[in-house]
């Protein structure tokens, strides 16, 4: 790691830095000091927080006590800042791959995904399966169930899931009258013959910080909405919208995306579908909840720090994130604008696929990005001589469940299709993951800072109001400091990728975690739990690389577990490869949330 100094550490420079399993590096533990506090202890907390004194000291000792200051404030790094995590293209040679157009439509880039997908169906079926995008195609096609049939039973299902006894909290904000519209123009379209693509017709709900009209974007807050109106839909929405694709509504989220449990005060904790007194995770937590639940077999998410793969892990479904300005992020709320990205969550490896493939693309205008290719997983020839990069320390950093099940799920996946596993060191995770806390922070009360000066802090929830009150302390020398540690990191990330195609983690080191009582009106501080959480997400956030997730078990409670291959920028073809024979040999075993609806079911 370096010298240790009283003002900080001093980092050697980052050609002298190892990354072989040999390295001496020592691996540091997140080295959270802070206890869980909700209700009444929050409120307290938030009146010192805020006191203008006393808020200063009890931030700077936050820091310290937090190794802030050791790691990334104080450190000396020889590196320069890098302010965005835009990589330049390198010609990857990636196996089993097909160029895409840069012209063409978002419903022509999804037929092409439709070609790269096996034209046959498994010949096993598994235990448990949520239906898929095909799977509503082909229902729509044989006209054995109508696109409006199904927006009837899905807004059935949202009543039913809203109140007692399930009080799930999947949506912030649903409009039955424009679901059963759009579902009875997609119904008329298959009747004429005529359906736009595989995904007209399909239900697919948007995270309430990306634009969808008709719905106000609230960011997860009450006041976000009266001060930013949305007048149009965002980028990928309108790409998914150009699909045919039924649009059914905004769903719930973390306040300000500003926590990993998905409890909110305001609209309701989005409950975890295996268990409904567990946490669906944050701050996408009503996007995962609703594929888990089978109402969508797509549902969009943003992920500014693990907020898209994390719930998803939590809730057994896949989660994705494509690389650093691959999907834009046109419409979407600029909380952060470095580190957060759309992704997307789904049933499946392929439905991710194909949401992927009408929501990718730049806009008309530069920046000019890398070409696209897509995976053709429909080869009988699987991708070969594959190395996953594992920091056995870092990977083993979780409960024994997880460490248990994600080794057993690598150890299947290495045998059956003769892949390699590379020992290496990834050293500085522990700054990594606080450089990143301060770049989200810094980012997100500066985007929103002409909007706070107005506004009443008693409208913003109390958990909410602690993160903005730590973000706010951090000053531009923080800052800076941790962009310089952006630039070593991404460096030393190169490094692990001149050995690797992808490293391999389990996605969280804890499962979902109970709900407790105290929590539903204050939300609730438990940064242990959430830096467990986030523990293995920052990478692909802060240095903007592709990751996905996949379901891989379950732990003795039965709650799901993910495992995690992060990517080098721009191989999402390659990711998706792997996701695919993950799942492949893992399917088989999934099982049913306690909470389903089966909208494809034939009455």
């Amino acid at each position: 790691m370096g010298l240790l100094r009283d003002e900080g550490v001093v980092y050697k420079a980052v050609n002298e830095v190892d990354v072989s399993p040999e390295s001496d590096h020592v691996y540091v533990k997140a080295n959270v000091k802070a206890p869980r506090m909700a209700g009444f202890v929050v409120k307290i907390f938030v009146w010192l927080l805020e006191m203008p004194i006393l808020g200063q000291v009890l931030s700077y000792f936050l820091k310290k006590n937090n190794l802030i200051q050791k790691l990334v404030t104080r450190a000396k790094l020889e590196e320069p800042p890098l302010f965005v995590p835009l990589h330049p293209y390198e010609d990857l040679n990636e196996q089993q791959v097909k160029p895409i157009s840069s012209d063409l439509s978002p419903p022509e880039q999804v037929q092409e995904a439709i070609d790269c997908l096996p034209s046959s169906l498994p010949s096993h079926k598994p235990k448990f399966h949520r239906w898929t995008i095909l799977d509503y195609a082909r229902a729509y096609s044989s006209g054995e169930i109508t696109p409006l049939m199904i927006a009837e039973r899905f807004i059935a299902a949202i009543l039913e899931s809203s109140n007692p006894p399930l009080q799930m909290s999947f949506f912030i904000n649903y409009d039955a009258k424009d679901i059963l519209r759009q579902a009875t123009e997609s119904t008329l379209r298959y009747e004429k013959g005529q359906p736009i693509s595989v995904l007209d017709g399909v239900p697919i709900a948007i995270k309430d910080e990306i634009d969808c009209s008709p719905y106000p974007t609230t960011g997860g807050t009450k006041w976000l909405p009266k001060l930013r109106p949305c007048t149009a839909d965002a980028c990928c929405v309108a790409r998914l919208r150009q699909c045919g694709a039924v649009l059914v509504g905004k769903t719930n989220m973390h306040e300000l995306g500003a926590g990993t449990s998905g409890i909110n005060p305001h609209y309701g904790i989005t409950r975890n579908p295996y268990d409904t007194n567990k946490i669906s995770g944050g701050s996408s937590s009503g996007s995962a909840a609703v594929v888990s639940s089978g109402l969508c077999p797509v549902a969009l998410g943003v992920d500014g720090g693990g907020s898209v793969r994390m719930p998803a892990a939590l809730c057994g479904v896949v989660g994705f994130k494509p690389t650093f300005a691959r999907v834009p992020l046109s419409g979407v709320l600029p909380f952060n604008w470095t580190v957060g990205m759309v992704g997307i969550l789904a049933s499946t490896v392929e439905d991710a696929f194909i949401a992927y493939a009408a929501i990718n693309g730049p806009l008309p205008t530069p920046p000019s990005l890398p070409k696209v290719y897509f995976p053709l997983l429909k080869s009988t020839i699987p991708i070969s001589d594959i190395r996953l990069a594992k920091y056995g320390e870092w990977f083993n950093d979780s409960t024994n469940d997880i460490r248990i099940c994600c080794s057993s799920a690598l150890d299947q996946l290495c045998e059956h299709y003769n892949w390699k596993t590379i020992a290496v060191t990834i050293p500085e995770i522990e700054a990594m993951r606080l450089a990143h806390y301060m770049t989200i922070g810094s980012e997100c009360t500066t985007s929103l800072s002409s909007y706070l000066e107005k506004l009443n802090y008693a409208e913003i929830g109390w958990d909410a109001r602690v993160a903005l009150g730590v973000y706010g302390a951090f000053s531009s020398n923080d800052y800076i400091k941790a962009q310089k540690m952006r630039n070593r990191q991404m460096q030393i990330h190169k490094k692990i990728f001149d050995k690797a195609d992808a490293i391999v983690v389990p996605t969280t080191g804890v499962t979902a975690y109970p709900i407790k009582d105290d929590a539903s009106k204050t939300g609730e501080l438990d940064y242990i739990n959430g830096a467990a959480l986030i523990r293995y997400s920052i990478a692909g956030n802060f240095l903007g690389l592709p990751a996905v997730t996949i379901p891989v078990g379950y732990d003795k409670a039965g709650l799901p577990i993910g495992l995690q291959f992060i990517g080098k920028p721009w191989s999402e073809p390659t990711l998706i490869h792997i996701a695919f024979a993950m799942q492949a040999l893992r399917i088989a075993d999934y099982r049913k949330p306690n909470v389903f609806y089966d909208l494809l079911r034939n009455e």
